[in-house]
Formats: C-alpha cells, structure tokens, sequence
C-alpha cells in the first residue's frame, strides 16, 4: 500500500496508539511515527517494539512536520497537549484523537486549536482491552471493529476523509455521527457497564469476607468484572466528562433495578421469566453476527 501519511505524531503509546501505529505500518502507510509520552521507560520500550520510530522531547518537537496528530492520552490531559503544541502545527496537518467521549473534546478543540479547526476531526475506535502501555499494542487491534467520526462543523471533507482512510487501512469500520448521539450511545452500552463493573467489584472487596467470595468467583463473575482491570484514570475522566448521559443511564439501570427487587419480593415468577427471557433474546440476538 502507498504511503498516506509521512509523520504521525502519537501522543501516548499505549493500547491504542501504539495499536494504531502498528497497523499503518504494517501496512505501509506511514513514513515516519513521532512518539510522545509521560513515561520514558514506556517511550523506549515502543521504540524497541518497532512501534515508533523516534521519541519526541516535547509537544513542539513531536507536530512539527507532521501530518497527522493523533491524541491517544486520557481526556484530562488533552487540553494541555492542545495548548502546548497549537503554535507548532503545520497547516495541513490533520488533528484527531481517539477519546471515548466526544463533546468534550470538541469543546477543548474549539477552544485550543481555534486556529486549526478546519483540520480536527475527534474520533473514537470501539476497540481495546483491559491491558495498557506500549507492550499491549497489537497490529491487529482494529480488525472489523467499529470507528466512530464526529466532525466539527468547521472540519474539512478531505481531513474528515483522511482521518477515516487511516482507520479503514487498519480495518476498521468507519461511522459518522454528532458528538451528543455518540455519547448518548456510548453512556448506555459502554460507559455504564464499565461502571457498574468497578462497582461490583468495589462492593465485593469492601466485605469482611472477600477472600472468601473472590475464592468462590467463577467464570459468570470474570466476565462481568473482566472491564474493572481497565485503567481507573481513563475512566474517572470518561465518567465525568459524560456525567449527563450517564446519570441519566444510571437512574434507568436503578429503576430497572427497582423493578427487579420488586419481583422478588413479590415472588413475581412471571415477572422475573419475562425479564430474563426478553434479555436473552436480545443478548442473542445481538451476539449473532459476532459469532457467525
């Protein structure tokens, strides 16, 4: 495949920017990959993994001369990165980051990079796993998995179109939505299991028997909790950034609660079938194609 971008400019190296530079160089596609990253210790292990090619000192030293500027790093920590590498920006270079929420990060592109909106395109991949740092990065991440774009309303077609060509190069599955439909999706069927997943496992821990529970704990309690080994600051940032559309998710999870405990105080045998079967189905229903 030729070369679509020359510099990418990586700002955390971990699962899923050292996943997305893998793939582009698997398949050819990147000149040269431009690392920045909190932990040196993390940097250099990317560069002995093939993940990057050069460790950049700074957030100058990292976009100048680069194309493509993919913000990888928790949200919490984008409006400083924004700030500190605007002034360094090429004019053409594309800027886009792989956030888990999406209104946010436009709000801190229109306010950080007023200059450069015409190049943002804020983007989410629906990929990763519990694991993190540059030892988790795999080439085959993104393989038929999904990416959500959510252009600015200043954003270029062609950004918009090259952000998505890169991805599709990795094999994803490039969709195109606004930043509220994205994160009023993603509170109810993403960010909403991965906190009632930590505060199972909270729960649990807080017993005078939790060594005796966690003993006990079998398949059914791993693959519910599987999503608690995620990382606690990523999720404290996700969690308050979309604290709307997850509060809101939330007291509908608590009044289905609600109906559940009613249920079985009432001893509501068809109430409980009902639930459970509905649920089945749809879970089915939903898991079909992924098993085919």
């Amino acid at each position: 495949m030729s070369e679509i971008i020359s510099r990418l400019a990586v700002f955390g190296v971990g699962l899923i920017g050292g996943s997305l530079a893998l793939a582009l160089k698997r398949a050819g596609a990147v000149g040269e990959v431009v690392g920045v990253d909190r932990s040196i210790e993390n940097l250099q292990l990317a560069r002995d993994l093939g993940i990057i090619d050069r460790a950049a000192t700074d957030a100058a030293d990292a976009v100048t001369g680069a194309d493509m500027v993919v913000l990888a790093v928790p949200v919490g920590q984008m409006a400083a990165v924004m700030r500190a590498m605007a002034p360094y920006l090429s004019p053409h270079a594309v800027v886009t980051d792989v956030g888990s929420t999406k209104q946010d990060v436009v709000a801190l592109m229109q306010q950080h990079l007023v200059a450069h909106l015409d190049h943002c395109v804020p983007a989410h991949p629906i990929a990763g796993a519990e694991l993190s740092g540059a030892t988790a990065a795999r080439a085959d991440l993104y393989l038929a998995k999904k990416l959500v774009l959510t252009p600015l309303a200043q954003t270029r077609p062609d950004a918009t179109s090259k952000v998505a060509t890169m991805w599709q190069i990795c094999g994803a599955q490039v969709r195109t939505m606004s930043a509220p439909e994205h994160d009023a999706i993603f509170a109810a069927v993403s960010h909403l299991p991965h906190l009632l997943a930590y505060a199972l496992v909270d729960m649990i821990a807080q017993r005078d028997n939790a060594a005796q529970l966690f003993e006990f704990a079998a398949s059914g309690f791993r693959d519910f909790t599987r999503i608690a080994g995620s990382d606690p600051e990523m999720w404290r940032d996700i969690a308050l950034a979309n604290r709307s559309a997850l509060l809101a998710e939330l007291q509908a999870y608590q009044a289905q609660l609600a109906r559940l405990a009613g249920a079985l105080e009432q001893h509501d045998s068809a109430a409980l079938i009902g639930l459970f079967s509905r649920a089945r189905q749809a879970r089915q229903d939903w898991a079909a194609p992924i098993n085919e």
